[in-house]
Protein backbone atom coordinates (compact mmCIF):
# COMPACT_ATOMS: atom_id res chain seq x y z
CA UNK A 1 0.00 0.00 0.00
CA UNK A 2 1.42 3.33 -0.83
CA UNK A 3 2.10 6.22 1.52
CA UNK A 4 -0.54 8.60 0.54
CA UNK A 5 -3.18 5.67 0.89
CA UNK A 6 -1.66 4.77 4.39
CA UNK A 7 -1.67 8.56 5.43
CA UNK A 8 -5.62 9.03 4.08
CA UNK A 9 -6.17 5.67 6.48
CA UNK A 10 -4.40 7.49 8.99
CA UNK A 11 -6.83 11.24 8.29
CA UNK A 12 -9.63 8.45 8.62
CA UNK A 13 -8.66 6.92 11.33
CA UNK A 14 -8.27 10.45 13.00
CA UNK A 15 -11.94 11.63 12.11
CA UNK A 16 -13.67 8.37 13.43
CA UNK A 17 -11.65 8.57 16.61
CA UNK A 18 -13.02 12.19 16.56
CA UNK A 19 -16.53 11.03 16.81
CA UNK A 20 -15.60 8.27 19.30
CA UNK A 21 -14.58 11.35 21.70
CA UNK A 22 -17.71 13.38 20.62
CA UNK A 23 -19.99 9.98 22.03
CA UNK A 24 -17.85 9.63 25.23
CA UNK A 25 -16.50 13.14 26.35
CA UNK A 26 -15.53 11.58 29.70
CA UNK A 27 -12.50 9.98 27.70
CA UNK A 28 -10.52 13.75 27.98
CA UNK A 29 -10.76 13.62 31.83
CA UNK A 30 -7.75 11.05 31.91
CA UNK A 31 -5.33 13.59 29.72
CA UNK A 32 -6.91 16.53 32.27
CA UNK A 33 -6.24 14.61 34.99
CA UNK A 34 -3.36 13.31 34.15
CA UNK A 35 -1.67 16.86 33.83
CA UNK A 36 -2.97 17.93 37.10
CA UNK A 37 -1.35 15.37 39.06
CA UNK A 38 1.87 15.69 36.62
CA UNK A 39 1.79 19.44 38.03
CA UNK A 40 1.73 18.98 41.09
CA UNK A 41 4.26 16.49 41.62
CA UNK A 42 6.55 18.40 39.92
CA UNK A 43 5.74 21.43 41.99
CA UNK A 44 6.00 19.31 45.04
CA UNK A 45 9.37 17.72 44.13
CA UNK A 46 11.09 20.68 43.15
CA UNK A 47 9.74 22.90 45.81
CA UNK A 48 10.56 20.48 48.66
CA UNK A 49 14.23 19.65 47.03
CA UNK A 50 15.08 23.49 46.89
CA UNK A 51 13.52 23.60 50.41
CA UNK A 52 15.70 21.01 51.80
CA UNK A 53 18.52 22.55 49.34
CA UNK A 54 18.87 19.29 47.10
CA UNK A 55 20.21 20.94 44.52
CA UNK A 56 23.48 22.49 46.38
CA UNK A 57 25.23 19.05 45.48
CA UNK A 58 25.35 17.73 41.75
CA UNK A 59 24.76 13.72 42.93
CA UNK A 60 21.27 14.68 44.97
CA UNK A 61 20.63 17.91 42.09
CA UNK A 62 21.27 14.08 39.35
CA UNK A 63 18.76 12.24 41.71
CA UNK A 64 15.79 14.94 41.93
CA UNK A 65 16.35 15.12 37.90
CA UNK A 66 16.01 11.59 37.84
CA UNK A 67 12.68 11.31 40.11
CA UNK A 68 11.19 14.06 37.97
CA UNK A 69 11.81 11.75 34.85
CA UNK A 70 10.06 8.88 36.69
CA UNK A 71 7.33 10.12 38.30
CA UNK A 72 6.22 12.26 35.30
CA UNK A 73 6.46 9.28 33.38
CA UNK A 74 4.58 6.97 35.37
CA UNK A 75 1.27 9.51 35.94
CA UNK A 76 1.51 10.06 32.33
CA UNK A 77 1.70 5.73 31.51
CA UNK A 78 -0.77 5.32 34.31
CA UNK A 79 -3.43 7.68 33.03
CA UNK A 80 -2.77 6.91 30.01
CA UNK A 81 -3.30 2.77 30.34
CA UNK A 82 -6.51 4.15 31.91
CA UNK A 83 -7.86 5.93 28.68
CA UNK A 84 -6.99 3.34 26.09
CA UNK A 85 -8.65 0.74 28.47
CA UNK A 86 -11.39 2.95 28.54
CA UNK A 87 -11.37 3.44 24.60
CA UNK A 88 -11.54 0.00 24.05
CA UNK A 89 -14.33 -0.52 26.27
CA UNK A 90 -16.26 2.02 24.26
CA UNK A 91 -15.67 0.35 20.81
CA UNK A 92 -17.19 -2.64 22.40
CA UNK A 93 -20.43 -0.70 23.14
CA UNK A 94 -19.83 -0.78 27.10
CA UNK A 95 -19.59 2.59 28.69
CA UNK A 96 -16.44 3.89 29.76
CA UNK A 97 -15.59 5.76 33.06
CA UNK A 98 -12.51 7.08 34.79
CA UNK A 99 -12.82 4.96 37.38
CA UNK A 100 -12.99 1.96 35.63
CA UNK A 101 -9.96 2.78 33.39
CA UNK A 102 -8.27 3.77 36.58
CA UNK A 103 -9.12 0.12 38.55
CA UNK A 104 -7.44 -1.33 35.85
CA UNK A 105 -4.91 0.57 35.24
CA UNK A 106 -4.47 0.12 38.71
CA UNK A 107 -3.77 -3.48 38.30
CA UNK A 108 -1.26 -3.29 35.88
CA UNK A 109 0.83 -0.69 38.31
CA UNK A 110 3.96 -3.01 38.19
CA UNK A 111 4.46 -3.51 34.44
CA UNK A 112 3.64 0.58 34.24
CA UNK A 113 5.87 1.19 37.06
CA UNK A 114 8.54 -0.59 35.42
CA UNK A 115 8.22 0.95 31.70
CA UNK A 116 8.42 4.38 33.83
CA UNK A 117 12.21 3.21 35.18
CA UNK A 118 13.96 1.78 31.75
CA UNK A 119 11.88 5.45 30.55
CA UNK A 120 13.44 7.86 33.43
CA UNK A 121 16.64 6.05 32.60
CA UNK A 122 16.62 6.59 28.82
CA UNK A 123 15.56 10.30 29.11
CA UNK A 124 18.73 10.81 31.44
CA UNK A 125 20.96 9.03 29.02
CA UNK A 126 19.65 11.36 26.43
CA UNK A 127 19.88 14.08 28.70
CA UNK A 128 23.39 13.32 28.82
CA UNK A 129 24.36 13.19 25.18
CA UNK A 130 22.90 16.60 24.54
CA UNK A 131 24.88 18.04 27.16
CA UNK A 132 27.74 17.28 25.19
CA UNK A 133 26.77 20.55 23.28
CA UNK A 134 28.30 19.61 20.06
CA UNK A 135 26.44 18.33 16.49
CA UNK A 136 27.56 14.83 16.68
CA UNK A 137 26.21 14.32 19.80
CA UNK A 138 22.88 16.69 18.94
CA UNK A 139 22.25 14.18 16.23
CA UNK A 140 22.95 10.97 18.22
CA UNK A 141 20.79 12.21 20.58
CA UNK A 142 17.61 13.13 17.96
CA UNK A 143 18.22 9.65 16.26
CA UNK A 144 18.37 7.57 19.72
CA UNK A 145 14.83 9.49 20.72
CA UNK A 146 12.86 8.74 17.52
CA UNK A 147 14.31 5.07 17.47
CA UNK A 148 13.30 5.43 20.89
CA UNK A 149 9.54 6.92 20.79
CA UNK A 150 9.26 3.97 17.86
CA UNK A 151 9.80 1.23 19.95
CA UNK A 152 7.46 2.48 22.66
CA UNK A 153 5.04 3.66 20.45
CA UNK A 154 2.40 0.65 21.62
CA UNK A 155 3.97 -0.11 24.99
CA UNK A 156 1.12 1.21 26.81
CA UNK A 157 -1.71 -0.92 25.24
CA UNK A 158 0.69 -3.91 25.46
CA UNK A 159 1.06 -3.94 29.34
CA UNK A 160 -2.92 -3.18 28.92
CA UNK A 161 -3.95 -6.08 26.94
CA UNK A 162 -1.31 -8.33 27.29
CA UNK A 163 0.42 -10.71 29.55
CA UNK A 164 4.09 -10.07 28.61
CA UNK A 165 7.22 -9.29 30.39
CA UNK A 166 9.40 -6.34 30.13
CA UNK A 167 11.67 -7.41 27.56
CA UNK A 168 8.79 -8.90 25.38
CA UNK A 169 6.68 -5.97 25.96
CA UNK A 170 9.51 -3.75 23.86
CA UNK A 171 9.33 -6.56 21.19
CA UNK A 172 5.55 -6.38 20.83
CA UNK A 173 5.20 -2.91 20.82
CA UNK A 174 8.03 -2.58 17.68
CA UNK A 175 6.29 -5.58 16.13
CA UNK A 176 2.52 -3.49 16.34
CA UNK A 177 4.20 -0.54 14.69
CA UNK A 178 6.06 -2.10 11.99
CA UNK A 179 2.55 -3.30 10.96
CA UNK A 180 1.55 0.26 11.20
CA UNK A 181 3.42 2.82 10.46
CA UNK A 182 2.15 4.17 7.86
CA UNK A 183 -1.66 4.61 9.50
CA UNK A 184 0.16 5.80 12.32
CA UNK A 185 2.13 8.34 10.91
CA UNK A 186 -1.09 9.47 9.56
CA UNK A 187 -2.97 9.21 12.48
CA UNK A 188 -1.14 11.71 13.76
CA UNK A 189 -1.19 14.12 11.18
CA UNK A 190 -5.16 14.00 10.82
CA UNK A 191 -4.85 14.58 14.85
CA UNK A 192 -2.45 17.14 14.79
CA UNK A 193 -4.67 18.91 12.11
CA UNK A 194 -8.00 18.59 13.75
CA UNK A 195 -6.73 19.90 16.95
CA UNK A 196 -5.20 22.91 15.34
CA UNK A 197 -7.54 24.13 13.26
CA UNK A 198 -9.78 23.98 16.51
CA UNK A 199 -6.95 25.93 18.61
CA UNK A 200 -6.68 28.62 15.46
CA UNK A 201 -10.91 28.80 15.84
CA UNK A 202 -10.60 29.51 19.59
CA UNK A 203 -7.66 31.80 19.24
CA UNK A 204 -9.13 33.92 16.36
CA UNK A 205 -12.50 34.18 18.66
CA UNK A 206 -10.12 35.70 21.55
CA UNK A 207 -8.26 37.97 19.26
CA UNK A 208 -11.93 39.41 17.75
CA UNK A 209 -12.98 39.47 21.44
CA UNK A 210 -10.23 41.99 22.21
CA UNK A 211 -10.48 43.96 19.55
CA UNK A 212 -13.70 44.37 19.96
CA UNK A 213 -13.76 45.05 23.38
CA UNK A 214 -10.62 46.74 23.98
CA UNK A 215 -9.07 47.97 27.11
CA UNK A 216 -8.07 45.76 30.44
CA UNK A 217 -11.98 43.88 30.13
CA UNK A 218 -11.16 43.09 26.49
CA UNK A 219 -8.16 41.87 27.44
CA UNK A 220 -9.04 39.69 30.38
CA UNK A 221 -11.65 38.31 28.37
CA UNK A 222 -9.68 37.67 25.33
CA UNK A 223 -6.92 36.14 27.71
CA UNK A 224 -9.32 33.33 29.66
CA UNK A 225 -10.81 32.08 26.02
CA UNK A 226 -7.06 32.15 25.00
CA UNK A 227 -6.13 30.05 27.82
CA UNK A 228 -9.45 27.72 27.80
CA UNK A 229 -8.58 27.13 24.30
CA UNK A 230 -4.91 26.17 24.86
CA UNK A 231 -6.20 23.66 27.75
CA UNK A 232 -8.94 21.83 25.01
CA UNK A 233 -6.15 21.60 22.34
CA UNK A 234 -4.03 19.76 24.80
CA UNK A 235 -6.75 17.62 26.26
CA UNK A 236 -8.17 16.91 22.16
CA UNK A 237 -5.14 16.04 20.95
CA UNK A 238 -4.06 13.83 23.67
CA UNK A 239 -7.75 11.73 23.71
CA UNK A 240 -7.66 11.58 19.77
CA UNK A 241 -4.32 10.31 19.68
CA UNK A 242 -5.13 7.76 22.53
CA UNK A 243 -8.41 6.24 20.97
CA UNK A 244 -6.63 6.05 17.19
CA UNK A 245 -3.61 4.52 18.24
CA UNK A 246 -5.93 1.61 20.44
CA UNK A 247 -7.81 1.33 17.38
CA UNK A 248 -4.67 0.93 15.49
CA UNK A 249 -3.46 -1.91 17.84
CA UNK A 250 -6.76 -3.78 18.65
CA UNK A 251 -6.93 -4.39 14.43
CA UNK A 252 -3.39 -5.42 14.01
CA UNK A 253 -3.28 -7.74 17.23
CA UNK A 254 -6.82 -9.11 16.92
CA UNK A 255 -7.86 -8.75 13.54
CA UNK A 256 -11.18 -6.58 15.16
CA UNK A 257 -12.52 -3.89 13.33
CA UNK A 258 -14.21 -1.32 15.84
CA UNK A 259 -18.20 -0.32 15.12
CA UNK A 260 -17.16 3.04 15.06
CA UNK A 261 -14.03 2.87 12.65
CA UNK A 262 -16.18 2.35 9.28
CA UNK A 263 -14.49 4.24 7.41
CA UNK A 264 -11.24 2.87 7.98
CA UNK A 265 -10.39 0.16 5.18
CA UNK A 266 -8.17 -1.42 7.99
CA UNK A 267 -7.53 -4.55 5.83
CA UNK A 268 -6.11 -2.93 2.85
CA UNK A 269 -4.51 -0.56 5.08
CA UNK A 270 -1.94 -3.12 7.49
CA UNK A 271 -1.30 -5.55 4.42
Amino acid sequence: MGIFARLKTGWNLSMDSFRVLRKNPELALFPLISGIAGVLYIALLFGGSFVVGLFESDATGIVVLFLSYLGTSFIAAFFNAGLVYSAREAFQGRDPSVKGGLSEAWTHKGPLFAWAVISAIVGMIVRAIEQQDNIVADVVAMLFSAAWSIVTYFIVPVIVFEDVSVTEMFKRSGETFKNTWGETAGAHFGVGLVSMVFMLVGLAIAAAVFFALGGAGGFVVAAAIGAVTLLAFFLLSSALGAIAKTALYVYATDGERPAEFENVDFERGLN
